[in-house]
Formats: structure tokens, C-alpha cells, sequence
């Protein structure tokens, strides 16, 4: 398990550094946007999978075109084209929603697939906003931070964790691996605050706090998608990344932390 877990990372970690650093925004769709895009788009399916979406074929086609929708939104001129996609998404689902043939559990999977298409979707964009629009160390920030904080709280949390933090939604974490895990993300965040390719403009307090918001909201958006999961009755979302489960498996953490980063960039920065 641990060894499939490495070499996924081993592979995967390189790909996403290469589509973030080589990424031009100048290009209609960059490369960073086509590689959120391959991700994102098997995670909501993944999603509906588990709350039962994809059982209804027009709820499933309609969710995956405007995760799409919401992924690409900064492409499509940033001040406009959110209300209309989030507008248009509200208004077309209802309508789908009345004129399906089948009636039986109709809202619940509506709600579900709007669920989805919100978590996924407008989450992930967020992220092709910051490559556009922030730059890529912003987006490195939330990728390394979130990594760093998820290896310290796996294995210090294997290692030394004894106190069960959520045993009903994830018995193996502990609160010795999340603090673990928010020691690894200060660490990390405070490296953006070198003189190197990669510094922020930020100092070593600001960095602190960002590395601990980012852990902190992290580790809570992998215990709201272990809920998910259990509330589907399926221990891993999925089986496309070896030795981590499914996309939505992998990216739980990471679309939490990208939103306190875009939050904090929106907020504090402009």
C-alpha cells in the first residue's frame, strides 16, 4: 500500500509541477487548465457515484458539463461569466428536474448533482483563477503546503498517533498526526518567504498563519469527503490512483486549501 502510495506521488507530483511552472495564461486553455480539467472532471464523477447521481443519466451529463463550465469560468471573462454559468446551472437543472420522466428520488439526486457540481466544480476553478490571475507561486503554495501537511500527518500520525480524532468518519487519524500535519505545513509555507523563484509577498507571520489555515481546512475537507464516503457506504472514491483511491480522494485537501488561498489572496492582497 505505502509503496503504491509513493510511486503514484513519485509520478504524479512531477506532472503537476510541470503544468503549473510551464502553464502560459496567454493560451486559450493552459496547460495547468487542461490538467485541472483531466482531474476534475473524473472526481465529480466519482462524487455522483457515491451519492447515487450516476444512476440518473440526464442529472449525471448535466453535472459534468457545468463542472466543466465552473472549471473554465476564469477563461471566460471573470466578471460575468460566473452569475450567468451559476444562474443559468440554477434555472436549467430545475427545469430538468421537472420535465424527467422519472420522478422517484428526482430532488434528492438534483440536490446531490448541484452539491457536486459546487464542490467540485466552482472549488477547481478557483484554483485556474489563481494560475491566472495570482501566478503560479500562489497556486505552488497551496499544492506544496497541503502535500507537506498530508506526509507529516501520515506518518507521524502511523508512527506515534494514539488519539483517534474522528473514529466514526476516519479511524486512522489521529490528533497526533494533525498536529503533526500542521507543524508540516508552516515549515512549508514559510519557505515561500525566501529570496528564491518562488517567494510570496508575505512575511514569516503571515506564513504561519497561512500554513496553518491551510492544514487546518485541509485536513477538515478530507474528513468531509471520508463523511461523504461514508454516508455512501464506500471506503475509497474511487481506484484510479493506486495506493490513494480515487481523484476526489486525492484533491479532498487540496480544493479546501486552494479556497483559503484564494480567499486570502482576494482579501488581503488586492
Amino acid at each position: 500500500m505505502l509503496r503504491k502510495r509513493v510511486l503514484t506521488s513519485l509520478c504524479g507530483i512531477p506532472l503537476v509541477i510541470i503544468a503549473v511552472w510551464f502553464s502560459k495564461p496567454e493560451y486559450p486553455f493552459p496547460l495547468f487548465t487542461i490538467l485541472v480539467v483531466v482531474l476534475g472532471l473524473p472526481a465529480v464523477y466519482e462524487f455522483f457515484r457515491i451519492t447515487g447521481v450516476s444512476k440518473n443519466l440526464p442529472f449525471t451529463i448535466f453535472g459534468i458539463v457545468f463542472t466543466l463550465l465552473f472549471i473554465l469560468y476564469p477563461h471566460l471573462g471573470y466578471a460575468n461569466s460566473l452569475p450567468i454559468i451559476l444562474t443559468s446551472g440554477l434555472i436549467l437543472s430545475l427545469i430538468l428536474l421537472v420535465f424527467l420522466p422519472v420522478k422517484e428520488g428526482a430532488f434528492q439526486h438534483w440536490a446531490w448533482m448541484m452539491a457536486g457540481i459546487l464542490y467540485v466544480g466552482w472549488l477547481l476553478g478557483l484554483m485556474v483563477f489563481l494560475r491566472l490571475e495570482a501566478g503560479r507561486n500562489w497556486v505552488f503554495l497551496a499544492l506544496f503546503t497541503t502535500f507537506a501537511s498530508d506526509t507529516a500527518a501520515y506518518f507521524i500520525g502511523k508512527a506515534f498517533g494514539k488519539h483517534k480524532m474522528a473514529p466514526k468518519i476516519s479511524p486512522g487519524k489521529t490528533w497526533e498526526g494533525a498536529i503533526a500535519g500542521v507543524f508540516g505545513a508552516v515549515i512549508l509555507s514559510m519557505c515561500f518567504t525566501l529570496s528564491t523563484p518562488l517567494q510570496l509577498p508575505f512575511n514569516c507571520g503571515q506564513a504561519i498563519i497561512l500554513g496553518i489555515l491551510i492544514s487546518v481546512f485541509g485536513q477538515i475537507g478530507d474528513l468531509a469527503e471520508s463523511a461523504l464516503k461514508r454516508s455512501g457506504g464506500v471506503k475509497d472514491s474511487g481506484n484510479l490512483m493506486p495506493g490513494h483511491g480515487g481523484m476526489l480522494d486525492r484533491m479532498d485537501s487540496v480544493i479546501f486549501a486552494m479556497a483559503v488561498i484564494y480567499l486570502y489572496y482576494i482579501l488581503i492582497v488586492l
